[in-house]
């Protein structure tokens, strides 16, 4: 049995980024990982243009304008946005400019038209001067020509593609999708749908692992549940590492009896890197991987204990394959004890908030590793140093935000 520590490293120095990329259109992109930096092809602003409607002058024409003492100038021109013909300013006059139009020549400020008289006119009395250089964004402030715009690695969100549109950017190349097979086992189960006996249990992992698998960004090729038989579950698997990246089955991983997965796993030439964690829950939890680089997550079946191997392990693995850093933690403060096991590093779901401008944390109050109702309103996972003794109230402790707690 490994630390949780040990378990990560070996992950880590396993998981390796799928190396091949792929052009996406931009409607698509949300949540791909970009495989190669994008620079701007142009600086942002292009141009040097208006921040509000109004006039643009040379301040020092309006300097010393007032209410009582107005500067009047005459409109020489008129700029709204798309302009594409700009005539310098001619000294002595003003233009009537729109936002986002470009400023001409000469121009130095722009006036916003509630400081004027208005725009009805064709001469224009100034009220009151803004600093010189006001209400003008230059060609370039934002953003340089050849500055980079978004690191390869980066989990593209609705930002980055509004960047990489305001660039012109159409599309993006990106790293594949994991392919993911996901297999469940136990002669008890039932897929929702199905008549359930009163001694089956609906299988609640199957479509809880590939919901989590899907939004971290794999593309799931197959779901399975199969009964507790070697030859069936050997069939599954063969095929499923043949077709997949990544395989993630639960159930079948213990030492029962039906528990095949693990024996199974080693006649398919799986390399075993660690089988059992000190952890609470997901003790009994198998990583291993191919020749051909496919990896083998094999969890428990109890749904909690899957959900924490999968969030802790398999998801942060599946980043690395996609070329991403894995999410990073955080810190908060415990409101109450947390319940720390003697030799285990133990996870719990809970809620954070920010209350007094700290941020703190909350155990859900179900805690056994086949209560799904642990579930419900959490949007973190706390976690705890094996401890003789309960973590008291307003303790340090890392978290990690659930992925669906933040999703757009």
């Amino acid at each position: 049995m490994i630390t949780v520590q040990e378990a990560h490293h070996i992950i880590a120095a396993t998981a390796r980024p799928i190396e091949t990329t792929e052009s996406v259109p931009l409607h698509r992109l949300r949540g791909r990982v970009l495989a190669e930096e994008v620079r701007a092809d142009f600086p942002m602003p292009r141009f040097t243009n208006a921040a509000m409607d109004g006039f643009a002058v040379r301040f020092d024409e309006i300097a010393g304008t007032s209410e009582s003492a107005p500067v009047t100038l005459p409109v020489s021109q008129e700029l709204a946005a798309g302009a594409l013909s700009v005539a310098p300013l001619a000294a002595g006059t003003c233009a009537r400019i729109m936002t986002g139009a470009p400023v001409p020549d000469g121009a130095d400020t722009v006036v916003p038209f509630e400081q004027t008289s208005g725009f009805e006119r064709e001469t224009v009395e100034f009220y009151k001067a803004p600093k010189k250089g006001a209400n003008i964004r230059h060609a370039g402030e934002e953003v340089a020509a050849g500055e980079l715009l978004v690191a390869a690695g980066t989990r593209i969100s609705p930002a980055e593609i509004s960047l990489l549109a305001s660039f012109g950017k159409a599309s993006a190349p990106v790293r594949p999708q994991p392919k993911v097979s996901i297999i469940t086992v136990g002669d008890e189960l039932r897929l929702p749908g199905e008549l359930a006996e009163p001694l089956a249990i609906y299988n609640s992992n199957l479509a809880m692992l590939a919901a989590c698998l899907e939004a971290a960004g794999a593309e799931i090729i197959e779901t399975r549940q199969l009964r507790d038989d070697r030859e069936t579950i050997r069939e599954a698997l063969a095929e499923a590492i043949k077709r997949s990246d990544m395989v993630v089955t639960a159930g079948g991983i213990s030492t029962g009896q039906y528990d095949f997965m693990h024996e199974t796993l080693g006649e398919l030439g799986v390399k075993q890197k660690f089988w059992k964690v000190a952890q609470k829950p997901g003790k009994p939890f198998y990583f291993g991987s191919t020749d051909g680089g496919v990896l083998l997550f094999a969890l428990p079946g109890n749904p909690v204990s899957a959900l924490v191997c999968l969030l802790e392990y398999g998801l942060p693995a599946l980043a690395l394959m996609q070329g991403a850093a894995p999410a990073t933690k955080f810190t908060a403060l415990l409101d109450e004890p947390f319940p720390a096991d003697r030799k285990r590093h133990r996870f719990l779901f809970g809620t954070a908030r920010i209350d007094g401008g700290v941020l703190r944390c909350r155990v859900s109050p179900q805690t056994d590793s086949h209560m799904l109702t642990a579930l419900s309103g959490a949007d973190c996972l706390i976690e705890a140093a094996p401890s003789p003794e309960p973590i008291p109230a307003g303790s340090l402790v890392t978290c990690a935000w659930l992925p669906w707690a933040n999703s757009f």
